[in-house]
């Protein structure tokens, strides 16, 4: 029997409880794996306060990392004691072992542990896709800001960036999380909670603003991210941790000097098997080669799920957050 955790109902973490199932024998296209770590992202709360749409009772997580145990049929590509990581698929990865389509997983490089590979394979597929393909027009030598720059993404996403030749204003609550950022190669500090954050983008890019802004907060950061970008720049909506984004007026955005606005999904950019198979290269092979370090800050059991999902809607985390086996 594996030991799973399911919700009921939507609702707080309170709504979350562990129990046992039996997750059978893969199918056509399916592989069965153990996890020796899962992710713990916040969009997992979006789930389960039903902010993402499910029809509960349902697992929960998409993230995980562990061994193939078993493979079904037409599966070619993996084969029983592959190390893998995946992002996305069916809901369930927060589980000591789980049946799922064989379609998102990667074959893990050997100098890149399960922990990291939990820790860091939706995050940093996102912030690969966010950097190199979100918007087009930023290259080397742009700037850009990034929100939550000490988050489990943002610490990931500095270092893409710094690696992609950008210079990274990033945002943060307090001394220690910028210290974080720092150490990954942020270039310059907003303190949000007291200071303009327009204003001293103002500052800091010598009047013009940036090129591109990465904002994971949504509501409570929406008007100053627009602010923050030079004429035709881009604000990438990449999350929504203080609530959705607003409803944008196409005249606030000819005001604003003929700025963009896109809220991507990670599907949507990794639907291409070239395209995936690009973006998931270079992530790998950088984390592979130790270019990019993986900030681990909180591991939980499963049994502690409330207090891990109490723990990052409450702003208490640095870096990356698992659940280990």
């Amino acid at each position: 029997m594996a030991k799973v955790v399911r919700f009921h109902e939507c609702g707080g973490p309170e709504v979350l409880r562990v129990e046992e199932a039996s997750v059978g024998e893969p199918g056509p296209g399916e592989v069965k794996v153990r996890h020796v770590a899962i992710g713990c992202n916040f969009a997992d709360t979006y789930f389960r306060s039903g902010y993402y749409p499910v029809q509960p009772p349902c697992g929960i997580g998409v993230e995980g990392a562990g061994t193939i145990e078993a493979v079904g049929a037409g599966v070619t590509s993996f084969a029983v004691g592959d190390r893998v990581s995946y992002n996305g698929g069916p809901l369930g990865a927060y589980s000591t072992e789980r049946v799922m389509p064989a379609a998102p997983l990667f074959k893990l490089p050997d100098t890149v542990s399960l922990e990291t590979a939990a820790a860091s394979t939706m995050r940093g597929l996102s912030a690969t896709y966010w950097l190199m393909k979100a918007d087009p027009r930023l290259k080397a030598g742009d700037t850009i800001l990034l929100h939550a720059a000490a988050g489990g993404v943002g610490l990931l996403a500095v270092q893409v960036a710094k690696i992609l030749g950008l210079r990274v204003i990033g945002t943060v609550s307090n001394e220690e999380k910028a210290a974080k950022a720092r150490a990954m190669g942020c270039d310059e500090i907003i303190f949000y909670r007291r200071e303009d954050v327009a204003a001293r983008v103002r500052e800091l890019t010598g009047g013009e603003g940036v090129q591109t802004v990465f904002d994971s907060v949504g509501k409570d950061t929406f008007e100053g991210s627009l602010k923050s970008l030079k004429r035709r720049g881009v604000l990438v909506g990449c999350g929504t941790a203080s609530g959705p984004f607003p409803s944008i007026e196409a005249m606030q955005l000819m005001l604003q000097g003929s700025v963009y606005f896109i809220r991507p999904a990670f599907a949507d950019f990794y639907a291409d098997p070239i395209e995936r198979a690009e973006l998931s290269s270079f992530w790998f092979e950088h984390l592979a080669a130790g270019r990019i370090k993986v900030e681990i800050g909180q591991r939980y059991a499963l049994e502690d799920c409330v207090q891990a999902h109490s723990d990052l809607e409450g702003g208490q985390t640095i870096g990356s957050s698992i659940f280990v086996i």
